[in-house]
């Protein structure tokens, strides 16, 4: 069964394609399966912009598509950035270092103990026969103060994992890549793939 992913990222492609070829499945980009359209994002969160970017581009290509939407939600500023993760701080925030320090001074008075956050991936998978499958993944941790580690990309460098005793961009991306958020969507959309087993192995 060949797959398109909702995305040219050439990170979410590699992870995406080395979990779910193990299924038997033929993943390419919408690139390669000749998709340029652009999805609008327009979603409240993240289960909805997944759904909308794997919608558009299986409409566009008309084989079965899969979709990740991502990002960092912190608990002392309500959620944010949400969905807003790579557009956070609106233009003035122009690459990653930018809206990282955007919210570091966003959280600039919030006490150690009250720095929790949570990076979230949803996946969903959608087939023109009408069938939907869809995974959530969480990875809780705390925000830093300032940077830690050149890995990564994003908030990585001042999201702390407990259990790791470091941040994600101090971790080797193949440890990032099995704890990750999107390691636990992935596991979890696996397992419902399985259930579907008609989509496995064709």
């Amino acid at each position: 069964m060949k797959l398109v992913v909702a995305s040219n990222n050439a990170h979410k492609l590699q992870e995406l394609r080395a979990i779910l070829s193990t299924l038997g499945m033929e993943v390419v980009s919408q690139r390669e399966a000749g998709v340029f359209v652009e999805p609008v994002e327009n979603g409240a969160t993240f289960e909805e912009n997944s759904y909308i970017k794997a919608k558009t581009v299986m409409d566009a290509c008309g084989l079965p598509t899969v979709a990740d939407d991502s990002g960092l939600m912190v608990d002392a500023l309500g959620g944010e950035p949400g969905v807003f993760s790579a557009r956070y701080g609106g233009d003035a925030c122009k690459s990653d270092r930018d809206r990282l320090e955007y919210l570091l001074r966003r959280m600039d008075d919030v006490p150690d103990e009250k720095r929790t956050a949570r990076f979230v991936s949803v996946i969903t998978m959608l087939t023109p026969d009408g069938t939907k499958i869809a995974a959530r993944g969480e990875r809780p941790g705390i925000i830093l103060r300032e940077a830690h580690g050149e890995n990564g990309f994003g908030y990585d460098p001042v999201f702390y994992v407990q259990e790791e005793g470091c941040t994600f961009a101090q971790l080797a991306p193949e440890r990032k890549n099995q704890i990750s958020h999107r390691a636990r969507a992935l596991e979890a959309f696996v397992r419902k793939i399985r259930e579907e087993n008609e989509y496995v192995d064709k």
